[in-house]
């Protein structure tokens, strides 16, 4: 009578454990399927973010460009208007020197 209850001691342990085993196994493949879940979910919001910084940086490139054209106007601009400053002061030097001519 003693040889039966290890033997179902035994193989009652085994089953318990086995049953743990399976238990174990079944959760990690529940979390695994979670994970899967939430990565996909992340891969989405990857590539809508990775559309709206595309956009951002087509619009910032614009944006510096035009920058970059109303600087070169303006400078344009600033050296003309020191180029006829010039030509005036270069034409009161000359009045200055027929009046100081005169004077002697």
């Amino acid at each position: 009578m003693a040889i039966p209850i290890n033997v179902f001691a035994e193989y009652g342990a085994i089953g318990i454990i086995v049953c743990l085993f399976v238990m174990m196994i079944m959760s990690l493949i529940r979390s695994q399927k979670s994970q899967n879940e939430d990565l996909d979910s992340i891969r989405v919001h990857i590539s809508k973010i990775e559309g709206n910084v595309k956009n951002l940086e087509g619009i910032v490139l614009k944006m510096l460009d035009r920058w970059n054209k109303s600087d070169d106007a303006a400078t344009r601009h600033r050296e003309a208007i020191v180029s006829e400053l010039n030509d005036v002061t270069d034409d009161l030097n000359f009045l200055k020197g027929r009046i100081n001519g005169r004077a002697k």
